[in-house]
């Protein structure tokens, strides 16, 4: 069967990188939108629960030391009538505060990760291993939360509460007023900055500890099968424990300072009620001074949690500025400014003089590369393992910025296109395929929504999996990172993906990869059969059936040392003839008797 390009067949300039931007514009202010109306909603509503709070307690306080001194039932209905509106107003309230600060907290951090994934797009390598960087997606993210549900909306209900409660004493008692408000002000400033003080200590501690264990933990659930192989997994899984052992230490030694912190707001809470009876106690009546003891123990009920939220403060800091990092990481490849639209087809690939390095002042990846796809020509590229083969598909792809030379599209670098465009016509099959815990349909679907069935057989006949897909069914899941499937067939369905897309340019890396000689040979031959007319850029190991390709370019150490059809690369000395002499012996059968 033959795959014709589908972007072939949309007019120049058509790629998906202006709608994309377009709508990433368009979207950017969705998860902001009625914020700020909410956050001030939520701050109202709990410094109004925390109020009637307060005011629940100087109403009872009162209403319980004038119901001792028993005067008429009439004098006690309003007290009465205070104390039930205060209970309801503060669950009324609180529910206000809750619904409205979660629904804040929650478009704040939407509007976070959605930024980290944009920030990630176009690509760029993470500060730190991609576990680290699940890490900061997962849990630095929710800094946004935190920073609202857990600091500044309690920090608002307790200077609210706080300056109310000091207004009460001093209407009151005078000489209190004083007192409670330097009580607040040190149960409200001293445990949250020490806390603040040591989190930040900790989590440059913390946060290595945490990545390492991710790091281990996924090195044992997606390396299982490679540890095993080579016998390592004992070795691994001590490690992992031993992160493991080392992280907890560090949590229960921060633990102990964080149970230091109420302790000691408590301390203060007690002294500072202390000292105000003492002042009150010669002067006021027992109504009175039920009333002003009662308000200066409860006006610390909201400030006490402000040591939590001083260290959660410091850990929030830290992970933004953990999220900044990755955000200020250069990207693979810059955008151009005013990108000019993609040329119309048909499509001519010049590679000129190509360097690429992944470090600066580092080795050369690729030293001076000159590669030219015409229309419909295919090329193999072939060479041992870190010659710069999947580095050149990833520069052509826009994944990796060249240092020297320049990739055209008919006559046009693509330095001066959106790459997107580029993307959207040179992709395939690359060197890490990605399956995702979706279904086999869902899988497929990726390189071209609404797609029928039909077609999507057609592709997995295509890749020698009809009789799998078959027996597994189109709704079966495939697990996490293709779990569920081989190797071989993990890269075959990543090859279906690939035809289903159909780019102008189809690259495709080691398609044969993890299969055996007869299954490869087969698949190589039916793929140079239904991409007979097409553009392709085929990376192998395999040299069986190379017969079939235009040109076979060999790269060593970043350069191209030979270049030529099969037969001619057969004739002359070099990489190429060694490869196929021992391939040749490989697959020869054993005499009788030989080991």
């Amino acid at each position: 069967m033959t795959y014709r390009a589908e972007s072939a067949r949309r007019p120049a300039g058509s790629g998906r990188g202006a709608p994309n931007r377009t709508k990433k514009a368009d979207h950017a202010g969705g998860p902001l939108r009625g914020l700020w109306g909410r956050l001030i909603m939520a701050a109202l509503a709990g410094a109004a629960a925390e109020l009637a709070g307060l005011g629940l307690i100087a109403a009872a306080a009162w209403l319980i030391a004038r119901a001792a001194q028993q005067p008429p039932v009439a004098a006690l209905g309003l007290a009465v009538v205070a104390v039930r509106a205060c209970a309801l107003g503060k669950g009324v309230f609180r529910y206000l505060e809750r619904l409205a600060g979660h629904d804040a907290a929650l478009r704040a951090q939407a509007a976070v990760r959605g930024g980290l994934l944009r920030a990630l797009i176009p690509p760029r390598p993470p500060p730190s291993g991609n576990a680290d960087l699940l890490t900061r997606m997962a849990d630095d993210t929710d800094a946004a939360v935190d920073l609202l549900v857990r600091c500044l909306l309690p920090a608002v209900a307790a200077l609210v509460t706080a300056v109310a409660a000091v207004g009460v004493a001093a209407g009151l008692l005078p000489a209190a007023a004083p007192v409670l408000a330097a009580g607040l002000l040190v149960a409200g400033a001293g445990p949250p900055a020490v806390s603040a003080v040591a989190a930040r200590r900790w989590a440059a501690r913390l946060a290595p500890a945490r990545a390492a264990l991710a790091e281990r933990v996924a090195d044992l659930v997606h390396g299982a099968m490679d540890l095993a192989a080579c016998d390592a997994t004992e070795r691994a899984q001590k490690a992992a424990a031993a992160a493991d052992a080392h992280l907890a230490a560090l949590e229960r030694r921060r633990a102990r300072l964080r149970a230091a912190m109420p302790a000691m707001g408590m301390a203060v809470q007690g002294v500072t009620v202390a000292v105000i009876v003492a002042q009150a106690r010669p002067v006021l009546d027992p109504v009175a001074l039920a009333v002003l003891a009662l308000t200066a123990l409860a006006a610390f009920a909201p400030v006490l949690p402000l040591a939590d939220a001083g260290e959660r403060l410091a850990e929030i800091i830290a992970a933004l500025r953990r999220l900044e990092e990755v955000r200020a990481a250069p990207p693979a490849v810059t955008e151009p400014a005013d990108p000019r639209p993609l040329p119309a087809p048909p499509y001519t690939i010049e590679v000129t003089d190509l360097v690429v390095r992944y470090a600066p002042g580092g080795a050369a990846a690729l030293d001076g590369v000159s590669l030219t796809l015409p229309p419909g020509r295919r090329v193999a590229l072939v060479g041992p393992s870190g010659a710069g083969k999947s580095t050149l598909l990833a520069a052509l792809m826009r994944l990796v910025e060249a240092e020297f030379g320049a990739i055209r599209v008919n006559g046009v670098d693509v330095r001066d296109l959106p790459s997107d465009g580029v993307r959207e016509l040179m992709t395939g099959l690359t060197d890490d395929p990605y399956v995702f815990r979706a279904s086999l349909r869902d899988n497929l679907l990726l390189a071209r929504p609404r797609t029928g069935d039909g077609e999507l057989a057609r592709a997995l006949a295509a890749v020698r999996l009809a009789d799998w897909a078959a027996a597994t069914g189109w709704d079966a899941p495939l697990g996490e990172d293709g779990a569920t499937l081989s190797g071989g067939q993990l890269r075959r369905l990543a090859l279906a993906r690939a035809l289903l897309r159909d780019p102008p340019v189809l690259l495709l890396d080691e398609p044969t990869e993890a299969l055996e000689d007869p299954l490869a040979d087969a698949l190589l031959g039916d793929l140079l059969k239904a991409t007979a007319g097409r553009t392709v850029l085929l990376v192998t190991h395999r040299l069986r059936g190379l017969e079939e390709v235009d040109e076979i370019v060999v790269l060593e150490r970043g350069r191209i040392t030979q270049r030529g059809s099969h037969r001619d690369l057969l004739r002359e000395p070099g990489y190429y003839r060694d490869l196929w002499r021992a391939e040749t012996m490989r697959r020869a059968p054993r005499r009788a008797g030989t080991a």
